[in-house]
């Protein structure tokens, strides 16, 4: 077998095709780790999410409670915050 050299030119674009090459790589890299931080960040707000949903209930489960305790020791009626005056529905 006989050999042959490449030229400048050829080994340069061979050089230059390798390069391109490990720049797509590396830019492939830097995608997935973005990704991963994406989609720790998605598990990160879907359990705020979660914990929020759940702080929403325990905060509805407090007002029935407190509305029960009210309702029972008042009876029916309706609140002024600004004054708390409660007017009762009775007609006396």
């Amino acid at each position: 077998m006989a050999e042959q050299k490449f030229t400048e030119k050829e080994m340069a674009k061979i050089k230059e095709i390798q390069s391109s090459y490990l720049g797509v790589q590396q830019a492939f890299g830097q995608l997935e780790v973005n990704k991963l931080r994406l989609e720790q960040q998605l598990d990160s707000t879907q359990k705020a999410s979660i914990d929020l949903k759940d702080k929403f209930s325990e905060v509805q489960n407090n007002e029935q409670e407190l509305i029960e305790e009210l309702n029972t020791k008042y009876g029916d009626g309706s609140l002024n915050l600004e004054s708390g005056t409660f007017t009762s529905n009775k007609s006396e």
